[in-house]
């Protein structure tokens, strides 16, 4: 398992970030992407997982896919990376950097309002 500084994820998360299609990043808006140690325990119940260990990344909002013309002066959406879950599976530099990458775009797909199935189909 590697450990990192919070700052050294937060730029390996805004690399991730930056590397997403630019068709698809001009859509991203209204989104703020947060780094967590761990999920809260609600949030676990509420998902069903077994554990606070289970989830390394979540998305909450409104998918874009579900935005009309009444979505305005709402709360950003928020896209959760779970730090300490996401450095517990990997052993090096680069393999952290590229399950990051990987949280990113699994997230990114929820709030294009891609379901877990789909997400998986596409290979994420």
């Amino acid at each position: 398992m590697i450990r990192v500084s919070e700052d050294e994820f937060h730029g390996m998360m805004d690399d991730a970030i930056a590397a997403i299609p630019a068709d698809f990043k001009k859509k991203i808006d209204n989104v703020a992407f947060i780094v967590e140690q761990y999920p809260t325990e609600s949030d676990i119940e509420r998902l069903g997982l077994p554990n606070i260990y289970s989830l390394l990344g979540l998305y909450s909002g409104t998918p874009y896919t579900f935005r009309n013309t009444y979505y305005m002066g709402v709360t950003p959406d928020r896209i959760i990376l779970f730090q300490r879950n996401i450095e517990s599976h990997c052993d090096t530099m680069d393999e952290l950097k590229e399950k990051i990458r990987e949280v990113v775009i699994h997230e990114v797909a929820h709030y294009f309002g891609m379901n877990e199935d789909e997400i998986r189909q596409a290979g994420y």
